[in-house]
């Protein structure tokens, strides 16, 4: 009989501390809640960035003058609904910028672009597709201070016949921010027939005052040469997906244009 009160009590005891111990994880489980972070784009700069997550600096920071993806996870515990994350330059302490995450988000993601101490939005390039070249661009009329919109018009130049053909035209650039997407088939350089006449090509952007074939350059002192004056472009054979930020640096009275990000 004692026996079997004895077993009787500690199976009892053995059932409360498994209901226990199936109670606190389940606390547990609904206390911890892990927040996936991408933080991605393009440091301009030669400033390296320390990231911050809540009271945490990330031990590796995000380098200098270069792309960077970096994958963290946060954890929720207790009732914490929000989170902070802080990036800053390393060796000044300047804060770059601040993203408040709640615990409610699935996953977060933190695209951006630091260069010449600011921040802007990073657009998210096109994977390269088979035949085809994808172009974002951010037109910097730093010598001009040219401020109305303007299209970038892509296409070949015959140069025999001196004739320009445009293949696809981004309307209504602003100065200092990035353009829509264009996507147009890649193509060949090589010397070819042009109504009956052999001549070289070659593959440029122009930029025209918006709604017009007229550079943006006409009533400036500088001129837009047909030949050697182009925004920045990859080959135009291989297939590619590209970001340009570029400026101006002219050469003499000539407008020449000088690359700030080649991403």
């Amino acid at each position: 009989m004692k026996i079997n009160t004895i077993s009787r009590l500690l199976l009892g005891i053995a059932t409360f501390l498994l209901a226990a111990c199936n109670k606190d994880n389940d606390n547990f489980l609904y206390q911890e809640q892990v927040l996936p972070i991408t933080i991605k784009g393009y440091n301009a700069t030669k400033e390296q960035l320390m990231v911050k997550v809540d009271t945490i600096v990330l031990p590796t920071a995000l380098g200098m003058e270069g792309s960077f993806t970096q994958f963290e996870a946060f954890t929720f515990k207790g009732d914490q609904r929000t989170v902070k994350l802080n990036i800053s330059e390393k060796s000044t302490g300047k804060l770059v910028l601040e993203k408040e995450f709640k615990k409610e988000d699935e996953a977060a993601t933190l695209s951006f672009l630091y260069m010449d101490g600011k921040v802007s939005d990073m657009p998210e390039k096109p994977a390269v597709a088979p035949d085809k070249i994808s172009l974002i661009y951010m037109f910097m009329p730093n010598v001009t201070n040219y401020s109305e919109p303007v299209d970038i018009v892509v296409g070949k130049y015959f140069v025999t016949p001196k004739v320009f053909e445009e293949i696809t035209r981004i309307k209504n650039v602003k100065p200092n921010e990035f353009s829509q997407t264009t996507t147009i088939s890649t193509f060949s350089t090589a010397r070819q027939d042009y109504n009956g006449v052999m001549t070289s090509v070659s593959f440029q952007a122009r930029i025209y005052k918006a709604g017009t074939n007229t550079p943006y350059v006409d009533g400036t002192a500088y001129t837009w040469s047909d030949i050697s004056t182009t925004a920045p472009k990859p080959a135009s054979s291989a297939p590619s997906s590209k970001l340009y930020i570029f400026s101006e640096l002219p050469t003499g009275s000539s407008m020449r244009f000088a690359t700030r990000l080649d991403y």
